[in-house]
Formats: C-alpha cells, sequence, structure tokens
C-alpha cells in the first residue's frame, strides 16, 4: 500500500481470548481502532482476524542435508507466510538468514543460531558438533549470533546403548545454560527421551521442543519450573516410520520411539493440564515440509487441549512468549483474516482468507 492508502478489516479482531474488537484500521503499515480522518484510498478486507500466526519451531534456510540456498529458503519462507505463519522462531539452522530482515514481504524470524550437538550424535550437517568441554564456548557464541535464543541438542540415539541418551553432562549443562542466561539469551533443546529433562530443567532450560519424554514424575517439575513445551505433533507423527527405518540396527530405539509416539497425545494433554506452557511449532525445514502451522493446531486439538488455548498458543499467547506484540494499537499490522471464527473450529486456520503483513495484503 502507498503511504497515503488504509485498510479496513471489517468484521471480528480477535486480540486477545477475551478481546473481541469491531473491525479495525491500518495506517501507514500500523494497527490503529480509531478511523482516520481524511482516509482515502480505502480498501476493505472482511472476516474474522487474528494475529499473525506463530511457528515456535521452524527452520528456515534448512533442507535435508543442511543449509539450503538463498531462493530454496525464500520458498520455504513464503509457503510459511502464505500458511499464515508470519513470525518464526527458527529453532537452529546452520544457514545465515539475516537478508530475510531486510524483505518486508517475508515473515519475521527470531533465531537460535545453529545446532549444538555431541560428536556424531545428530543430524549430519545440521550442527556444531562439541565435546562437553567446549560447550560454554559454543553455547556464548551462538547467544551473540542468534535472537535471543540458543539451540542445545539434548538427546540423540548413542550407537554404543542403541537406545536414546543424554548428550551432556550435568555441570556442563549448567554451565553453558548460565552461560547464556549472562549474555541476555533463553535456551532450549531438542529432547525425545526421559533421561534427557531432570538434568535440563534443574539446570535452568527455558524451554524444551518435542518433549516427549514427559513422564508423570517429569510433569510437576517443569510446570513448577515454568518451562515450555513446543511438541512439534507434526513431526512426532513420523516416529512410527523412522522406528521401522531403524529396526534391524536399533531394535531397542525402535521399540522406544513407538513408545514415545503411542503416547503423544497424553503426554501433551498432561503437560497443558498441569500448567506447562504449550506452543505451536512444527519443525518444518530438513525433512517436514513447510507451511504446517495449521496442521498442528489442529494436532494439539486432537490432544485435548481446548481449541481457544491452541489457538492462543499460535497467536496471543505465544506473542506474548517470544516478546513480539499482537493486534495492539501502534504495533505493526501482521495479521490473518478468516472466513469464519476459529475459536468455533480451529481447522478455518488451514484456509487464510486474507494475510497481512507490514500492513501490505500479500495473500
Amino acid at each position: 500500500m502507498s503511504d497515503h492508502s488504509v485498510l479496513h478489516v471489517k468484521g471480528r479482531v480477535l486480540a486477545g481470548p477475551d478481546d473481541v474488537r469491531d473491525g479495525l484500521w491500518v495506517v501507514g503499515g500500523r494497527i490503529s481502532y480509531d478511523r482516520p480522518v481524511g482516509a482515502r484510498d480505502v480498501r476493505t478486507v472482511e472476516g474474522w482476524a487474528l494475529p499473525g500466526l506463530v511457528d515456535a519451531h521452524c527452520h528456515v534456510g534448512l533442507g535435508a542435508h543442511g543449509p539450503v540456498d538463498a531462493d530454496v529458503a525464500e520458498k520455504q519462507a513464503l509457503t510459511d507466510r502464505e500458511a499464515g505463519a508470519l513470525l518464526i522462531r527458527d529453532a537452529g539452522s546452520p544457514s545465515d538468514t539475516r537478508w530475510v530482515d531486510d524483505r518486508e514481504d517475508l515473515p519475521k524470524i527470531i533465531r537460535a543460531g545453529r545446532h549444538i550437538a555431541r560428536t556424531r550424535r545428530y543430524i549430519r550437517g545440521y550442527a556444531h558438533e562439541i565435546e562437553p568441554a567446549d560447550l560454554v564456548a559454543y553455547v556464548g557464541r551462538e547467544a551473540r549470533r542468534g535472537d535471543g535464543w540458543v539451540k542445545l541438542v539434548g538427546d540423540w540415539i548413542d550407537r554404543e546403548v542403541g537406545d536414546l541418551a543424554p548428550s551432556w553432562p550435568r555441570e556442563a549443562a549448567e554451565a553453558a545454560i548460565a552461560e547464556a542466561h549472562r549474555l541476555g539469551a533463553r535456551v532450549t533443546a531438542h529432547c525425545f527421551a526421559e533421561s534427557s529433562l531432570r538434568d535440563l530443567v534443574e539446570s535452568g532450560i527455558d524451554c524444551v521442543e518435542h518433549a516427549t519424554g514427559l513422564t508423570d514424575e517429569l510433569i510437576p517439575l517443569f510446570a513448577s519450573r515454568g518451562v515450555a513445551i513446543v511438541p512439534t505433533l507434526v513431526n512426532i507423527a513420523t516416529f512410527p516410520d523412522l522406528a521401522a527405518g531403524g529396526e534391524s540396527k536399533f531394535p531397542r530405539w525402535s521399540a522406544h520411539m513407538r513408545r514415545l509416539h503411542a503416547r503423544r497425545y497424553d503426554t501433551v494433554r498432561s503437560a497443558h493440564d498441569a500448567g506447562i506452557p504449550v506452543f505451536v511449532g512444527t519443525d518444518a525445514g530438513g525433512t517436514l515440509p513447510h507451511g504446517l502451522v495449521a496442521a498442528e493446531v489442529a494436532e494439539l486439538v486432537t490432544a485435548g487441549i481446548p481449541p481457544l488455548a491452541a489457538l492462543s498458543a499460535t497467536t496471543w499467547g505465544a506473542r506474548e512468549w517470544l516478546g513480539r506484540p499482537g493486534l495492539v494499537e501502534g504495533a505493526p499490522a501482521d495479521l490473518v483474516v478468516y472466513e469464519s471464527d476459529p475459536r468455533a473450529d480451529v481447522r478455518v486456520l488451514a484456509a487464510p482468507r486474507r494475510v497481512v503483513l507490514n500492513g501490505a495484503v500479500v495473500s
């Protein structure tokens, strides 16, 4: 839109779980709830508006074998945008995607730097692969490189054990998390297994990705410490195929992955019921396609999370957690408009009517 044009979102604006308004205006790319005086070139969009969706676990710039070219990363970001995901927490990427920040037509990205993993204990080409003695130094490096987050690989298959096992000794994790916090960064970790969780939480970690290993014993610990989880259920759905592929070489690991998959919905529901903050993330990039944010919200509802809470996990609550504004006066106009009320059926998120980014209708 030109500097003088105005967008009128006419309908119902879901500015918060208990804050429903009758429309809004976009002036100069920013939100206003007051009709502008003397507006011209007014464009009207009708429907139900939500803040731009949040994908809190997404990898722009990452492909199946590691970093991808900028043109591929651009397509990934555009796919997420078309799905309504306008704020992405990039939970680990070997690519430098800072150029995205100069593009007003692409989603905003909060970066966690590059994954930090134990040597030969993660997917090849994705992470810094190091030993515990170097963990503090690498956490400091990625804390400075990222946007307030650092991503650890908390567990992975240990070939000698033949199953998932923690990556870091307790003392190394404590020192590394303390260093990140000293530098003003929060820490999250990839964790599938049960055995990696207690040490990380008691070491002060801020978030756990996947968290399939949460148990009835561990859930109160997460809740008392306020440690968030991003379940990525659309990724956990692939566990049976992964287990089948590793059956002959690692039967113990395969059986473990099947058990984690079988109780995935119970795990997420129990976490939510206990008061653990739960947020939407798709794990797009690597082997999963982009644009899955609506599918992940639907999965949370299938797990037993109430629809309004599942919506908050990708809108109001997620934006507050990441320190980014929603549909408040003067904020950048990043919003998605739908045909019907998403509170009545979250599946409407799969079909945005209009996507507005930085005040411009981009889809």
